[in-house]
């Protein structure tokens, strides 16, 4: 396949974490879009490839794309600090555990978009949920998940953090 989506939410209140991926071959579309997102920053928002330290990007190479734009220094701190070190060990221990394949080090990206609350007050929470977003999100891109049933499943009981339609 040229282009695996994965999306995972974890936590709750303002520290949860929303993350959505797209991954594949350098050589195909995300490629692509990679370059782009990392190019093309906007007010905001300013994509940045994710670091284990600095110095060390992350294998596959990986773009940070914020969702919520950057609203005041605890906001810009909870998402470079906590939140992106989070999205770096979830992806890295992809490659490492193989969930991603071995050919992924160095011929892949990922694309991560990523939703920091501008509330979000606790780094620790921030990151550990980040890491398992960012880890569910790539275990479940390549798994191909959900499956059809959990989707026929879950549209009788359509709602999200933010909203639950009544009535229907």
């Amino acid at each position: 396949m040229d282009m695996y989506i994965g999306e995972s939410f974890v936590g709750s209140g303002p520290n949860a974490a929303h993350i959505n991926v797209v991954l594949g071959p350098r050589s195909g579309p995300v490629g692509t879009a990679w370059a782009n997102a990392l190019s093309s920053p906007s007010a905001g928002h300013l994509p940045y490839m994710v670091v284990l330290q600095p110095g060390i990007p992350v294998k596959p190479a990986t773009v940070f794309v914020n969702k919520a734009a950057l609203s005041g220094e605890r906001h810009e701190m909870m998402t470079w600090g906590p939140a992106q070190a989070g999205v770096a060990k979830g992806i890295q221990e992809c490659l490492l555990e193989g969930v991603l394949p071995v050919d992924a080090e160095d011929g892949w990206c990922v694309i991560a978009a990523v939703w920091v609350d501008p509330k979000a007050d606790q780094a620790d929470e921030v990151f550990a949920n980040n890491y398992r977003a960012a880890k569910d999100a790539v275990t479940n891109a390549l798994a191909l998940l959900p499956r059809l049933s959990e989707v026929r499943e879950a549209v009788r009981d359509v709602h999200n953090p933010f909203y639950t339609p009544k009535g229907y």
